[in-house]
């Protein structure tokens, strides 16, 4: 077949998964539907009583100026403009470990005999980290709590507490209906098992959802020991309800929290160098905000840097580096375009380091940056990818700036998420069922 047909074939399955809507990280828009109050209790998020936003930005006294053009934004299919950046394929690995809507892969720190696979219909699986496993056995069920009605719901995020070996604690996040929520709830597996307890269920935040897409989905520690949690604008399509701009509200946020409270207060706390602790009409969890649907996020073990793609709307996807009070823009910006007026004013919002257009693809899946032992021409180069097309990118950022950028696969992959390995090698998770990893060409 030549590459012209394949493009062309690539291409018209792009379009189908636009149509059908049934990407979990897609762009879609839906009819909408009339959120159900539900009563607050200890250390549970709500948000279906907030106040809308204001057209404006919502004022952050340290918000970085938009510079007027972003050099570091991404083309389609960039080339290696430095040359320092590999051309690469993907090869299957972990053969016999394949399930349809695999949504996210990892494990505990300091425990790499096994790694953990979440799906998106509401189960956890595990197996042995070697390079033909034995058969996956089931971690947690937890269908009965998980909704997955909508294409973007679901069992979406996975966390091990940084002290998992002692505690055996983990936290993840799902999607519930009736009414429609996301759950960020913490579960316990006791030592020396491979097999959670559902009973164990201690819910830490609910967060109403209005709408059954951008859920966001993401559940990470920080290297500062605080949960961070991703959540999008809360759907249907252009952010109807002013969300992106509102720090009322949890959605179009990543959230920190502390959850080392839980076990003596009940609930989580806020850590004291939050943003927005003490600014009057503002949410003290949010870390930041201006996201649409911040899917894929994740801090490099070397920097600690905080990366992000978030997906787009009908234009541009994006990657940002994310910093803790600052604004980036949706739904007065999708990526470094106006969203609804143009002109418009982009003071006060962070630029993204990196876009691209439909060319490349229509919903970006944030990766990692590579620090792992086979690919020597990669470390220090953050990956992402597309869930539509299959393509994977590199950049390189010297922490001012874009210093080289490039497509460097063309893959097959419906690219729901990366992974990271024990050793820093990145893996690339099919939502059809493969789990693939990166070699040079």
């Amino acid at each position: 077949m030549s590459r012209s047909n394949m493009i062309t074939i690539k291409w018209l399955a792009m379009v189908s998964l636009i149509v059908a809507t049934v990407a979990v990280t897609a762009c879609s828009s839906e009819t909408e539907e009339t959120p159900s109050p539900y009563p607050t209790s200890a250390g549970v998020a709500t948000v279906e009583s907030e106040t809308p936003s204001p057209t404006g930005v919502a004022t952050v006294e340290s918000q970085t100026p938009l510079p007027t053009s972003v050099a570091a934004a991404a083309s389609d299919t960039p080339a290696s403009v430095a040359g320092t950046l590999p051309k690469v394929r993907t090869e299957t690995v972990f053969p016999g470990v394949s399930f349809d809507r695999m949504v996210f892969l990892t494990h505990p720190d300091g425990i790499p005999d096994h790694l953990y696979l979440v799906l998106q219909p509401g189960r956890i699986m595990v197996f042995d980290n070697v390079p033909n496993p034995s058969s996956p056995e089931t971690f947690i069920d937890i269908r009965n709590r998980v909704s997955d009605r909508g294409n973007e719901e679901g069992l979406l995020g996975l966390a091990f507490d940084p002290d998992y070996r002692n505690n055996g604690y983990f936290y993840v996040y799902y999607s519930a209906a009736s009414p429609r929520r996301s759950v960020i709830a913490r579960y316990h597996a006791p030592a020396g098992t491979q097999q959670a307890d559902p009973t164990t269920e201690k819910i830490i935040m609910e967060i109403g959802q209005p709408y059954s897409n951008h859920n966001g989905g993401q559940v990470t520690f920080g290297p500062d020991g605080y949960l961070y949690v991703g959540l999008g604008d809360g759907g249907s399509g252009g952010d109807p309800r002013g969300h992106g701009q509102n720090l009322r509200t949890l959605l179009g946020t990543i959230l920190r929290i502390d959850v080392s409270t839980l076990d003596e207060v009940g609930s989580y706390a806020v850590p004291p160098d939050n943003p927005f602790v003490g600014v009057q009409a503002a949410r003290p969890e949010i870390w930041a905000y201006g996201l649409r649907n911040p899917w894929r996020f994740s801090f490099d073990r070397e920097t600690g840097d905080l990366w992000t793609g978030d997906v787009g709307q009908n234009k541009l996807e994006e990657i940002d580096i994310i910093r803790p009070g600052l604004n980036y823009g949706w739904n007065i910006m999708e990526g470094t375009s106006c969203f609804r007026d143009s002109p418009c004013s982009s003071e006060g919002l962070e630029p993204p380091v990196a876009e691209y257009g439909r060319d490349g693809g229509c919903s970006v899946t944030g990766g990692y940056v590579y620090r792992g032992p086979r690919l020597p021409s990669l470390v220090g180069a953050y990956l992402y990818g597309d869930f539509c097309t299959g393509n994977i990118w590199a950049l390189r950022h010297d922490g001012s700036q874009v210093v080289d950028q490039a497509l460097i696969a063309d893959t097959d992959l419906q690219i729901s998420s990366f992974a990271e390995g024990p050793d820093g090698e990145v893996y690339i998770l099919s939502f059809t069922g493969e789990i693939a990893r990166l070699t040079l060409r």
